[in-house]
């Protein structure tokens, strides 16, 4: 129990490792946060910091979720602990404790311990998301097809329960700080138009 607690650990300070905001300091002397939706997501990287910058951001924050669950699975523990690992790595980069618990939206992340995890599926998933994104140029809605398609996959080939449902956790965490993400986008906007003098969105 000691050593799945402890991957439960590792995995939450890996996640929570702010490759974006280290990587626009280190680049550009600036606040990623500052820019854009105001996250630490390797697509605000990409679109204001560098395209280089975001595809190694982006590597990095695929990379947490998948070495999250490796580095327990080394430790020898149970299928449990390791999946928790995984988790707590999403739950890291979305709420660093490092930057005061304001991340990203986690879906490199998500997309990394899938493709540990359940590699067919996610492979099929990201290829639907790929020519979604030709298609439509819209990459929100191509992420939240793919997403979408995993626990269906999973269904399809792994018929593994505890698989699905992971795949649903991690899904409705993605949703949820995408949504905290929209609120905050609508609550600036309206602010700075001077509809609002307060963040709890009390009228002028």
């Amino acid at each position: 129990m000691l050593l799945g607690i402890l991957g439960i650990v590792i995995g939450y300070l890996l996640g929570a490792i702010p490759s974006a905001y280290i990587m626009a300091s280190l680049r550009k002397g600036v606040d990623v946060r500052k820019f854009g939706v105001g996250n630490i997501g390797a697509m605000n990287v990409f679109r204001h910091i560098g395209i280089w910058e975001g595809i190694v951001v982006g590597v990095a924050d695929v990379a947490k979720g998948a070495v999250a669950i490796l580095i327990a699975q080394a430790l020898g523990v149970s299928e449990f602990w390791w999946l928790g690992s995984g988790f707590t790595a999403l739950l890291g980069h979305n709420f660093p404790v490092f930057l005061g618990f304001k991340g990203g939206k986690g879906s490199a992340t998500a997309i990394g311990i899938f493709l540990l995890l359940v590699p067919k599926e996610m492979g099929l998933a990201l290829g639907i998301m790929a020519l979604t994104i030709l298609v439509t140029r819209n990459l929100v809605f191509a992420l939240g097809i793919g997403f979408a398609l995993v626990p269906l996959f999973i269904w399809l080939f792994s018929e593994s329960a505890v698989l699905i449902f992971y795949s649903l956790a991690i899904i409705g965490l993605i949703g949820l700080t995408s949504l905290l993400t929209v609120r905050k986008i609508g609550l600036k906007r309206s602010t700075s138009s001077g509809t609002l003098t307060k963040a709890d969105g009390k009228l002028t």
